[in-house]
């Protein structure tokens, strides 16, 4: 298992992404994937960074690890801030002209498509969110 523990904060997002893009090197990741993966892990990062913990810098575990039928990769974000499942948010309305639409949400629905599996609990007082990308 390939893990990283880091302060959720925005300024951390080089650390985390240098990390992730290591291990989709080494394993082989296509370009067209590893892009994706990439934006997913962006947007999640910068969500919890953004919105986890109310007070202070809370810490995030970012674990990633090959899956071998169907290959791939799965990867797992961790934090212990205010309990939120993603997959809850309603997709925006697309079909909305630009006006009416309203600023931000989207990044959820992004990672939503970009992914090939995405799963949500809290256990343990933590938020455990699992993206899965195959190859």
């Amino acid at each position: 298992m390939n893990l990283i523990e880091i302060k959720a904060k925005t300024e951390n997002l080089v650390e985390v992404m240098a990390f992730v893009n290591k291990f989709l090197e080494a394993n082989d990741c296509p370009m067209k994937k590893k892009m994706e993966i990439e934006l997913a892990v962006e947007e999640t990062f910068v969500n919890i960074a953004h919105y986890a913990y109310k007070q202070g810098d809370g810490m995030m575990t970012l674990s990633i690890d090959r899956l071998e039928d169907p290959s791939g990769v799965e990867i797992t974000f961790k934090d212990h801030g205010i309990p939120y499942n993603p997959l809850e948010k309603k997709d925006p309305t697309l079909s909305l002209p630009v006006e009416q639409k309203p600023i931000g949400g989207l990044g959820i629905f992004m990672v939503k498509r970009l992914m090939d599996g995405m799963s949500y609990k809290h256990e343990d007082g933590q938020n455990v969110l699992t993206l899965q990308k195959f190859f």
